[in-house]
């Protein structure tokens, strides 16, 4: 599950830094889009922060799998600590 929050974290920086590059070219070439740099600049932050929301819970997911694995395999050396020792 957090692989998928990582894909989504890496595609959205990507796309916010092509926002952020969309700020330096010059309106000539960017016909049918809008030109405002600040419009730019704002989607940019936006999708960075969606990022770094996503990288968050990606890593947040990861620690509580993490956890259940090691808890289901304490579980389990308990069950075969308690089967040997009769």
């Amino acid at each position: 599950m957090s692989r998928n929050f990582y894909a989504l974290a890496v595609t959205l920086l990507l796309l916010s830094l092509v926002s952020c590059g969309m700020t330096f070219v010059p309106a000539t070439f960017q016909p049918g889009l809008p030109a405002n740099a600040s419009l730019w600049k704002t989607l940019a932050t936006f999708l960075l922060l969606i990022a770094l929301i996503s990288t968050l819970i990606g890593s947040m997911s990861h620690l509580f799998e993490q956890v259940d694995r090691r808890t289901e395999a304490r579980r389990q050396a308990e069950r075969e600590r308690r089967r040997k020792k009769p």
